[in-house]
């Protein structure tokens, strides 16, 4: 058996490079030794877990849609816009979005918003940005595209 204590992982931060997108999260999947570049599926896992803390009235990603992306938030409230409008969200909130829906969390100005995420992040996988309409794509490495290869946060601020 692996075992991790969460409450001692390291929390990695990042930033988008204009700071409209923020978030810090600790890569349980990895921390139990997940090898997300392998293409062994016994290294890669069949899943991925993520405790994912967003700062208070931030967003930590662009709106995107790709794998199968469960969240269940454990403290904190926020708001999770997807392609029906916009839903508060609060500790105990439990919900999926499958391939090809766009989604997009962002916390309340009052506390940081903290949830376990779980995606499958399958190989070969692409996603879609639908506020840029750019594309990413994994095969076999991350590329970002419109037309032409693109930064990461291009076109999102």
């Amino acid at each position: 058996m692996k075992k991790v204590n969460t409450n001692i992982l390291p929390e990695i931060p990042w930033s988008s490079p204009k700071g409209k997108f923020v978030g810090a999260g600790k890569e349980v999947s990895e921390e139990l030794g997940r090898k997300p570049q392998s293409t062994d599926l016994k290294e890669r896992h069949p899943f991925d877990v993520e405790i994912c803390r967003v700062p208070a009235g931030r967003t930590p990603y662009p709106s995107h849609s790709a794998q199968w992306e469960f969240y269940h938030v454990i403290s904190g409230k926020g708001v999770c816009r997807h392609k029906d409008g916009t839903t508060p969200i609060e500790p105990g909130d439990a919900f999926i979005f499958e391939p090809g829906e766009p989604h997009q969390l962002t916390a309340d100005s009052a506390c940081d918003l903290v949830l376990y995420v779980v995606a499958d992040n399958p190989i070969g996988e692409s996603c879609h940005y639908p506020d840029s309409r750019k594309w990413l794509v994994r095969s076999p490495e991350r590329c970002l595209i419109w037309s032409e290869p693109h930064e990461y946060y291009d076109g999102e601020e």
